[in-house]
């Protein structure tokens, strides 16, 4: 670890030394990859799956079965599992929120509309997922103040009470494992410090609430955790029996700062609630991939020999009544290569997989769109027909390589570069068959030519991914003079032969 935080200080040093006019300026680079600097092996990606209602702009839970795959034709479904989802390794479950079906006394989860379980036990079986990560929006509303989906906090942090809200958790996730979801990993609380306040904190006056912010009119499952205590008191209760019962399972905290907030201060004082954490995961949603460069040394430090990753990223930009544009498509690659290089992450999610045609968050949170049954408004997303799908290009684009071209468990390789630029990004990594492939991008506004020095006297097949067009053969590179030049909005996969 030490290592690994004097080079993010030498690269942030470097950065500093360079002017922006001098990036600007940068029509090419020079690049050594270091075969005998072998860095983390990465897991493979997640995906999030809509598999119940949420009302457009996030406001609401219906009633109706909006939901994939159950509103898809079979052959769309078919399409979806082989087109889509094949390479992801991780299917992200929201409990409580698309999975909120309850037992009699409302403490326990089951399916909430029939076949639920089976059709997406059909999802991961089609498309080779290896498990879900289980993580809650909601615990059930039987253990919450407000005995609801949204809002509310924990009834009680009483021992019995922790003690029986464990062993219920414990019984979802044995549930959901029995019924063909193998339980791969766990979260307490999605986004649990977003609301977490520091002692003695005093609330500002409330402002008066704007009918068009679209960002703080969101109203879905939540379990707020206002208290840092109060959320460590339940992840020591919970987090032990989900390792007892599923051993292998990465317990994840806190699915929004990290290793960096005020959840993370109290577990660090707690070494019994420490020993069960085995990933600090973040949420920089929609954030420019420069931040895991110039906070390099932020993202690595005090992370106790923790994983650090981001199990979600998406856009806001319909909150601005814009939409993802091309500029979007190269931040999206560049922030997967950018946690995998500068906070050594093992996996990276984007948020979902699909969105229905008459959510207005569709284009920006989702890699395609589906018509459900009962959406009769042809007047958008015309080539859609009920019960089908379609791609949103700039962002499956964006993650589509990646899918195709790193098998899991691919170790990714230390790279010496000349200057670090930001709108130019290179990474190197060899799949489990030793085979090396070189990913780089290109936002600068310009051609921009890498020049490479893979150590490999092998030869170079390239594949292009642009916002328009996925996996266009582009020709061949030596290894022995890898000279590769990269058109704007552009990122190119070279796979060793």
């Amino acid at each position: 670890m030490n290592n690994i935080l004097n080079n993010r200080k030498s690269v942030l040093a470097c950065l500093l030394m360079v002017s922006v006019s001098l990036f600007a300026q940068q029509q090419e680079g020079k690049y050594t990859i270091r075969l005998d600097k072998p860095e983390q092996t990465i897991w493979g990606l997640g995906i999030e799956i809509q598999n119940d209602a949420i009302g457009s702009g996030n406001i609401g839970l219906p009633n109706e079965v909006i939901a994939i795959p159950n509103n898809l034709e079979k052959s769309e479904r078919k399409r979806l599992y082989k087109d889509m989802l094949k390479g992801f390794r991780y299917c992200r479950l929201a409990m409580g929120l698309y999975f909120r079906g309850l037992d009699k006394e409302g403490k326990r989860f089951q399916e909430r509309y029939p076949n639920q379980l089976n059709d997406l036990k059909e999802l991961m079986k089609g498309s080779k997922m290896e498990g879900i990560s289980l993580e809650y929006w909601s615990v059930a509303p039987f253990w919450k103040s407000n005995n609801a989906f949204i809002g509310g906090t924990l009834k009680s942090t009483d021992a019995a009470f922790l003690n029986d809200f464990g062993d219920a958790l414990v019984d979802d996730a044995k549930f959901l494992d029995s019924n063909g979801l193998k339980v791969r990993m766990w979260g307490l609380q999605n986004e649990a410090g977003q609301h977490v306040k520091p002692k003695g904190y005093i609330a500002p006056p409330q402002k008066p609430v704007d009918p068009n912010d679209k960002m703080a009119n969101q109203s879905f499952s939540t379990t707020e955790y206002f208290d840092a205590e109060v959320y460590l008191k339940a992840f020591k209760a919970v987090a032990p029996k989900i390792k007892s019962a599923f051993p292998e399972a990465i317990i994840m905290a806190d699915s929004w700062d990290g290793h960096l907030g005020l959840i993370a201060e109290e577990i660090k004082k707690d070494s019994v609630a420490l020993k069960h954490v085995d990933a600090w995961v973040l949420h920089r949603i929609g954030a420019d991939s420069n931040i895991l460069i110039d906070d390099a040394v932020k993202y690595n430090s005090n992370t106790d020999g923790k994983y650090v990753f981001t199990n979600e990223f998406e856009y806001f930009n319909y909150t601005k009544n814009d939409e993802i544009n091309d500029g979007n498509f190269v931040n999206t690659a560049q922030t997967i290569m950018n946690w995998m290089t500068f906070t050594n992450s093992p996996t990276w999610f984007w948020l979902h997989a699909l969105k229905p045609t008459y959510n207005e968050e569709a284009q920006s949170f989702a890699l395609g769109i589906w018509r459900p049954y009962n959406d009769d408004n042809f007047n958008h997303f015309k080539n859609i027909q009920k019960g089908h799908w379609d791609y949103v290009p700039r962002n499956f684009n964006a993650i589509a390589g990646f899918l195709k071209y790193m098998p899991w468990d691919s170790k990714r390789y230390h790279i010496d570069e000349g200057t670090v630029l930001k709108d130019n990004r290179i990474m190197a990594y060899k799949t489990p068959k030793g085979k090396l492939v070189i990913v780089l991008t290109n936002r600068s506004g310009k051609p921009f030519q890498f020049n490479v020095v893979p150590n490999t006297k092998g030869n170079f097949k390239g594949y292009r991914y642009t916002p328009y067009q996925k996996d266009v053969s582009i020709g061949k590179q030596s290894g022995e003079k890898f000279n590769a030049l990269v058109p704007n909005h552009a990122v190119e996969f070279w796979v060793e032969q």
